[in-house]
């Protein structure tokens, strides 16, 4: 009977230390649950926290809190009766351009003051004043940033208009933002003329990159200049050869210093529009007008030397009794009387049939990502009434090549005209493909890409000095005839002096008594 009731409280206690055990483990969890919730509670009252000091901006001000700046110093504002600063803040965002003009109340915004003037460093502290009629405008936002926007004015009907209700407009591109420590703000009364109610701010002025670290300031401001600078060199040396030579003033020499004369004037026009910013809507459109009347007038230009060729080698009887001067008087009335025809109704076209008046946006401002357009610039329905023409002239041209191509390899003998025009054909040919890809370089570099830009500027000096080598380079007459006006027995170069090549180059042209000296007697 003992043993059993000894069991059984062995059992009992074994039973109670295991209920215990169970209690204990939960208790533990419950703890552990309650600490973790603890924790996330805190961690999302500090985020909450972090948020909210995130949330809230800071103010810079110039004086302490209850100071305001009177004739550039801080005084108390109860001393000159008038109310503290608080800040205003802009209701529009950060990335309009636009100046907001809805002011939100400061207690509609959490922020914070602190005061003191910015330490600027190395940079120049600088006095901005905000009133009404100044040419500045500042303008707080609610993250804390400033921004400084430099006024155009807008100039009234008269005199005594402009006084009373004077007043600015905004030049959204040029605006200056300061971060948060690099400004202050407070509020400034006069003396003289306490009743304006005004603004300044101590700015550290901001650090312009120098434009001559800009690669694209160099290309356009300094590159494209010197390029066009080369290239009218070229061209002008071609015009003179072709003008002075005696020998080389025929119909094709004339046409040749033409040709050369009106790109002379073309790029003197382009550089005119490089420089944007010293130039009137008069002076830009005028050099647009004289840019793209002589681009005209040179493929016109072409276009007639190549219908020469091409009738010279389709004539049956090339001998014809009207001289090169008339011919070149006849040719001179067919190129300038399309091409002032063309270009006046380009001019007509652009100023009264473009009625939304939209200047075109060529990229020959200081940046390519500018978006505002150039005043005075001929507008795209000028344009195509200017480039459709030479689109046409192209085409003739390409039936010129094509069908002079195909009479010269037909032919098995031919007299010495026309073997001065076979020359005369190649020169055409070689101008004609430069001054086609000359064109299409041109026309691309309107677009919003600035490689092709680039390769337009690079291009630029490069097509002159093709043009050069076609017309006095690599012909062996016009070599030969240079030296021979130039250096001939008393060139002190050994290697400017003709030779017997050269010679022969001149007898191939009827000039055989000019390679025995004798072109005098």
């Amino acid at each position: 009977m003992r043993v059993v009731i000894s069991s059984s409280r062995s059992s009992l206690n074994g039973g109670r230390g295991r209920v215990l055990r169970l209690v204990f483990a939960v208790l533990v969890q419950l703890h552990a649950c309650a600490a973790g919730l603890q924790q996330q509670q805190q961690q999302q009252q500090n985020a909450a926290g972090a948020t909210e000091a995130a949330a809230t901006a800071v103010v810079h001000k110039c004086c302490g809190r209850d100071e305001i700046v009177v004739v550039n110093r801080c005084r108390k504002a109860n001393e000159t009766g008038t109310a503290p600063w608080t800040p205003e803040f802009s209701a529009s965002h950060e990335d309009e351009p636009a100046a907001g003009q809805n002011i939100l109340p400061a207690s509609s915004v959490p922020y914070k003051l602190a005061t003191g003037f910015p330490n600027c460093k190395t940079r120049q502290q600088w006095l901005v004043y905000h009133y009404r009629g100044s040419g500045d405008r500042l303008v707080l936002y609610p993250s804390g940033k400033l921004r400084h926007y430099v006024l155009k004015h807008q100039h009234g009907s008269s005199e005594e208009q402009q006084q009373q209700h004077r007043d600015f407009i905004v030049d959204h591109e040029r605006s200056f933002d300061y971060e948060q420590g690099f400004y202050c703000l407070d509020k400034v009364i006069d003396i003289d003329r306490p009743d304006i109610n005004a603004q300044v701010a101590v700015i550290c002025t901001p650090q312009i990159p120098s434009p001559w670290t800009d690669s694209d300031f160099v290309m356009r401001r300094i590159v494209n200049p010197i390029c066009h600078a080369i290239a009218m060199a070229c061209l002008l040396l071609v015009a003179i050869v072709h003008f002075v030579l005696p020998q080389l003033r025929d119909l094709i020499g004339n046409m040749v210093t033409t040709l050369a004369g009106c790109m002379i004037v073309a790029r003197i026009a382009n550089i005119v529009r490089i420089f944007v910013e010293y130039n009137g809507p008069v002076s830009y459109l005028t050099a647009d007008a004289f840019l793209y009347t002589f681009t005209l007038g040179s493929f016109f230009w072409l276009n007639a030397m190549g219908y020469y060729i091409w009738r010279t080698f389709k004539s049956r009887n090339v001998f014809l009794r009207i001289t090169d001067g008339r011919k070149y008087c006849y040719y001179s009335l067919y190129v300038w009387g399309c091409t002032l025809t063309m270009s006046g109704m380009s001019l007509f076209a652009h100023l009264i049939l473009d009625s939304r008046h939209n200047n075109v946006n060529r990229n020959y401002s200081s940046h390519p990502s500018t978006t505002t357009s150039i005043e005075g610039a001929i507008g795209w329905l000028g344009i195509a009434v200017i480039f459709v023409p030479v689109i046409c002239t192209i085409l003739v041209n390409l039936f010129f090549y094509v069908s002079t191509k195909t009479v010269i390899k037909r032919m098995s003998t031919y007299g010495q005209i026309h073997h001065k025009m076979k020359y005369s054909f190649d020169m055409f040919s070689k101008l004609f493909a430069i001054m086609v890809v000359d064109l299409t370089l041109f026309i691309l570099s309107w677009t919003q890409y600035d490689s092709l830009f680039y390769v337009h500027v690079v291009f630029n000096p490069i097509q002159a000095a093709l043009v050069l080598y076609v017309t006095v380079i690599r012909p062996k007459r016009v070599k030969f005839l240079l030296r021979k006006a130039c250096c001939y027995e008393r060139c002190i170069l050994p290697c400017c002096r003709p030779k017997e090549t050269d010679v022969q180059a001149g007898t191939e042209w009827g000039e055989e008594m000019m390679a025995f000296n004798t072109a005098d007697y």
